[in-house]
């Protein structure tokens, strides 16, 4: 009796494997296809980032600078003023599971919509807050957002419906910043983690507080929450 060839026994198990990563590639790109980006601007990038990365649907949220002229800007450049960005965050969801419209809901009731010079203790234009509508829908989806938040305050709104924007993101040092253990030698609070740095600058700027102030209990970010 003949015996079977070791590499034609294999070959259906190579061939199986083939076909079983090219289906998960597959899958994976269907995935992406069916994602959707919203981007926002609420001041310091790292609480936005933090805020949102938090939500249930949310794949990824990302730091960095929109609405200037100045292209690939720079922290510093834009920190400095002069180049038209705003502090933003990329927000990237599923919206499977979250629509535009709840982040839009989410989002203006997580920052300060009653100030139109910056947010909490950060001052100046590039920490002013903003939603930019990167698709006709989104548009519509923030305006409607923005006039039930005013109907629900029963106050104007100054955060703009502005229309799309390049997002350019911020260097690495400023990603997932609440939540890294990076040593930061020198800083406000002396040599500390970045995330407990965060943590004090958070507090420390009161936009917890000042949140609460003005949502109560519909302020979704919020430590209690």
């Amino acid at each position: 009796m003949r015996m079977a060839s070791p590499l034609f026994a294999v070959k259906p198990l190579v061939l199986a494997g083939a076909i079983a990563v090219g289906l998960f590639a597959q899958c994976q790109q269907v995935r992406a296809a069916e994602t959707e980006t919203v981007l926002v601007a609420g001041g310091c990038f790292w609480c936005v980032e933090a805020d949102f990365e938090r939500v249930d649907g949310v794949i990824e949220a990302v730091s960095g600078f929109a609405g200037g002229s100045v292209p690939n800007p720079t922290y510093k450049e834009v920190t400095r003023g002069g180049t038209g960005h705003l502090e933003a965050v990329s927000v990237t969801f599923d919206p499977d599971q979250i629509s535009a419209r709840q982040l839009y809901d989410l989002f203006l009731r997580s920052i300060d919509v009653t100030d139109a010079d910056g947010q909490f203790c950060d001052r100046g234009e590039n920490y002013s807050s903003a939603v930019f509508a990167l698709t006709p829908e989104q548009r519509q989806a923030a305006l409607a957002a923005k006039a039930a938040a005013e109907a629900a305050l029963g106050r104007e709104i100054v955060t703009p419906v502005r229309e799309a924007a390049r997002f350019y993101a911020a260097d690495d040092y400023h990603q997932d910043y609440y939540k890294s253990d990076d040593l930061i030698l020198f800083s406000r609070f002396g040599p500390t983690q970045k995330s407990s740095a965060y943590k004090r600058y958070r507090e420390a700027c009161g936009r917890d507080a000042r949140v609460s102030e003005i949502w109560g209990a519909d302020a979704p970010f919020l430590p209690t929450n």
